[in-house]
């Protein structure tokens, strides 16, 4: 009988993740959306979307379904679903895996300001002679900049902020990725964009505008990774996962479980 194989999703690593895993004979793939996304779309085995309740939420849930692993696939940026999966998977006996994307790393060119915050971000562009920015920061973290008087702001976002930030000068623009380069290129010469301001996501789906914006000498204003437990174990594919996971279940075979 297979066992219950929670993965910590959303992302595209997590999605890919489960399509490998679809019928496989020695996991059921149990899904956990977060649920900030309207009508998200369902990823391949059994989906579940909502909080746990915290720690201990987590914690009852690994007992309740039998959970044989864990596989956090969440955002780089999302730290406290990190910090919970470790403290309850150490608390129910539940082997856990990080899967990560490797960060971005700057590159001969870049002009890049690293932040901790978004207010030390939203400082950089006071400081640093902004004048026209390419905000790709997500709907969730906005409110630092709306108070920045003198610029003006090109807000790249999936979907409305609710309720939108008092911005002064700003064009809003709703698309979801993967940018291809061409694209990107052309973005930023329409809107004469001089300063642009992300999350170090990693990956390929929103790399382009980091390509584009080195050829411009275009500053890049760059929040870092938060901090996440040291002792989780981590991996950056999904085929190094899947080799954990296989090796998992070779141990468990071995001792009879």
């Amino acid at each position: 009988m297979p066992a219950n194989l929670l993965i910590l999703g959303g992302t595209t690593e997590a999605y890919e993740l489960a399509e490998r895993l679809a019928g496989h004979e020695d996991w059921h793939v149990i899904n956990s959306l977060a649920g900030r996304t309207a009508n998200p779309r369902r990823p391949a085995g059994e989906t579940r979307i909502g909080g746990f309740g915290g720690v201990a939420g987590l914690a009852r849930y690994l007992d309740a379904r039998a959970i044989r692993a864990v596989i956090d696939v969440t955002h780089p940026f999302a730290a406290q679903m990190g910090w919970n999966a470790a403290e309850a998977c150490q608390l129910a006996g539940v082997p856990l895996l990080r899967l990560e994307r490797p960060a971005w790393m700057p590159e001969p060119g870049d002009r890049w300001a690293s932040v901790a915050t978004w207010e030390a971000a939203a400082e950089a562009l006071r400081q640093g002679g902004a004048r026209r920015v390419l905000l790709a920061v997500g709907r969730q973290e906005l409110a630092p900049f709306a108070g920045i008087d003198g610029l003006w702001f090109l807000i790249r976002l999936v979907t409305p902020p609710d309720p939108e930030p008092p911005f002064r000068h700003v064009e809003w623009l709703y698309s979801r990725g993967p940018f291809v380069l061409d694209d990107e290129r052309a973005l930023l010469d329409t809107w004469a964009i001089d300063t642009l301001v992300c999350k170090n996501s990693g990956g390929e789906a929103t790399s382009a505008k980091l390509v584009a914006a080195r050829e411009r000498g275009i500053r890049v204003v760059m929040l870092q990774r938060p901090v996440r437990p040291a002792e989780v174990a981590t991996t950056a594919t999904v085929a190094a996962t899947l080799a954990w996971l296989d090796a998992l279940q070779s141990s468990a075979y071995q001792r009879g479980v």
